[in-house]
């Protein structure tokens, strides 16, 4: 269970990938992808909007792992979200990746032709250009729409869970429909000074671990695919070292009331977001 989990497809995914969100300069990016894979990680995620997928490709191929033993994740930014959208945009991703396939490929915001793009990543899927499918950032109910009217269940929603918002309904319901949930900003990018909490701090202490490693296990079991992101080398391999340890159920308990029951980011829902997005063209 620890290390992988499996899919509604019957595909594994490594519990623990490596985040490029934010790592925008490209030989800083492809130095971490490169250090990540040094380190033992084998799940890299990365997506259009991200604008680093050339030096993503660029530190795969230079820690040259066996393509088989990787699992590389990108995603459908908004504009390319319909059907000629993801079929046109995905080819660009795949040669900036310099890749024949990828392992998951994700819608990464619930806006535009939905529908349209998931047909087209459906057939992507069918011709092995990609072995599992999966949405970003979409409330349950969406998900659960797009399951019930689609021949392909997601296998993935990638989605905000951290000790602030911690997404325990969502990640149920979830389940429920048997999609796995898969965290972004587990960390909630170091709001509210998370890593001197003193709930997490003195958890952390009695395990000999640091408050990352606390909030990453936390995740790992409850069975949550978890993206982690540095550029330190030192903290990859602290990040990855977290499978010597368990949390009690009080801890646990104690995790709980951290719970603020809303993104420590922004709302989907609102619309000045989704025109924000609307408006941002990675293509222009």
């Amino acid at each position: 269970m620890e290390h992988v989990l499996t899919m509604n497809n019957g595909i594994e995914i490594p519990i623990l990938g490596f985040g490029t969100y934010q790592i925008t300069d490209s030989q800083e990016a492809e130095e971490a992808v490169f250090q990540a894979i040094q380190t033992g990680y084998r799940h890299i995620d990365t997506a259009q909007s991200y604008l680093n997928e050339e030096a993503v490709g660029r530190g795969i191929k230079k820690a040259n792992i066996a393509r088989a033993e990787l699992f590389i994740t990108t995603k459908i930014w908004v504009e390319n979200v319909s059907y000629e959208g993801v079929h046109a945009s995905f080819q660009q991703s795949l040669e900036r990746l310099q890749l024949d396939y990828v392992d998951l490929l994700l819608i990464h915001q619930p806006f535009n032709d939905v529908y349209g793009a998931w047909r087209a990543m459906q057939e992507l899927q069918q011709e092995g250009r990609v072995r599992a499918i999966g949405i970003s950032n979409f409330s349950v109910d969406r998900a659960v729409d797009l399951s019930l009217f689609n021949k392909v269940v997601p296998q993935i929603n990638q989605i905000e869970i951290n000790p602030f918002h911690q997404q325990t309904e969502s990640i149920k319901l979830l389940r429920q429909a048997n999609i796995l949930p898969e965290a972004w900003a587990p960390f909630a990018e170091g709001k509210h000074d998370i890593f001197n909490n003193e709930i997490l701090k003195t958890i952390a202490k009695k395990h000999n671990k640091s408050v990352a490693q606390v909030i990453i296990r936390w995740l790992v079991e409850q069975e949550v695919v978890v993206l982690a992101k540095s550029v330190k080398p030192e903290r990859m391999r602290e990040n990855f070292n977290v499978f010597d340890f368990n949390l009690s159920d009080e801890e646990k308990k104690q995790i709980a009331t951290l719970e603020q029951g809303k993104s420590q980011f922004f709302s989907h829902a609102d619309p000045e977001m989704i025109r924000w997005m609307a408006g941002r063209k990675l293509n222009s």
